[in-house]
């Protein structure tokens, strides 16, 4: 039985670069290389499409050839410089699994490239990805599905803000950003347009939210539609400060201030509870093939939309993959299971 071909872009020009090959180097080492033929796609900090061996640290400085996906669905591969000339040559493509992070990556940017290139993809397509990618449009949505959010405020790029119709504390978030980049917690009205500065840097559109008081809580998805299966529910414990991740100078290592615990030390009625709300968010917002959802469960019990990440870290410390290897499902087989989903048309 021929393998199946799976081109796997990893990189991009977003500040979740670094974090995004790590992701893609735990791809490299869970990818069956008796069912798939991976062809590593790098994009570089300035956005240049190189086909590496692979996601090695220095995969930048190895032999790779310039090399792009084909928007012309009858072309449907990846279009690559030939060794010392101009011409390029095709390499067909089964299958794309899009290893990226943040924007250009999650928020619907490569998704639309993928769908022009009429190449099959793996996760969420491109009205999804925009959806998730914006916090503000993301809690709209959820509301109008029922599920609690935050209150929260969005601030356009040149608007003012008056500090004084704020209760504190708030979050001030960029609306369209990945991990914790560009996140302030304000606890005083004076410090409320620094935040917004801060948050400036990441994205012109900025999000101010109500802080929920409540642990936070996350539920690994995989699969479509009616057919899901949720991961263990794991638990964020703070030391100290809120949750940042990926800004650690050694991640691997740990947090200097947080602990997921795995499962989570909650109860089997809040477990349930948790999963249950994380799906019917994934259903809400369109997701497919895998997400991570997000959320606060706060004293009362109640549960609290916090961000969807549609295309969750992969990292060996991540908490996508140990949260569905605690309900038994390894990273090995939710590749499998994700691109078995994107190669026969049932992820969209």
């Amino acid at each position: 039985m021929d393998k199946l071909k799976v081109g796997i872009i990893f990189g991009g020009r977003s500040e979740e670069h670094p974090i995004s090959v790590k992701s893609a180097q735990e791809v490299a080492r869970n990818l069956d290389g008796e069912k798939y033929e991976p062809f590593y796609i790098g994009i570089t900090k300035d956005g240049a499409w190189k086909l590496c061996d692979g996601p090695d640290a220095e995969w930048e400085n190895g032999d790779c050839r310039p090399a792009a996906l084909s928007p012309d669905s009858t072309v449907h591969g990846l279009l690559v410089q030939r060794h010392g000339q101009e011409r390029y040559e095709t390499i067909p493509l089964d299958v794309v699994l899009p290893v990226l992070h943040g924007k250009r990556g999650e928020d619907g940017a490569m998704q639309g490239l993928l769908e022009l290139s009429g190449i099959p993809y793996v996760g969420c397509d491109v009205q999804s990805s925009a959806l998730c990618m914006d916090k503000s449009l993301a809690y709209v949505v959820a509301r109008s599905a029922g599920i609690a959010t935050p209150d929260f405020w969005t601030v356009a790029a040149d608007e003012n803000i008056v500090p004084e119709q704020f209760t504190f504390p708030v979050f001030v978030k960029p609306a369209r950003s990945g991990s914790s980049f560009g996140v302030t917690k304000v606890s005083r009205a004076e410090e409320l347009r620094s935040a917004v500065e801060t948050a400036r840097k990441y994205d012109a559109k900025v999000l101010i939210e109500e802080a929920v008081a409540g642990s936070e809580i996350g539920c690994a998805i995989l699969g479509n539609e009616l057919d899901l299966t949720a991961g263990e529910v794991d638990r964020i414990a703070l030391s100290h400060g809120f949750f940042r991740i990926h800004q650690e100078d050694a991640p691997e290592t740990g947090s200097d201030n947080s602990t997921a615990i795995v499962p989570a030390d909650i109860s089997p009625e809040s477990r349930l509870l948790v999963q249950e709300t994380a799906m019917a968010v994934y259903r809400a917002l369109g997701c497919s093939g895998l997400a991570r959802v997000d959320m606060f469960l706060k004293e009362d019990g109640a549960v609290v939309l916090n961000e969807v990440n549609t295309f969750p870290g992969m990292t060996s410390y991540s908490r996508y993959p140990r949260m569905m290897a605690a309900a038994g499902v390894p990273l090995g087989a939710v590749l499998d299971r994700i691109l078995s989903l994107a190669s026969t048309g049932k992820s969209r």
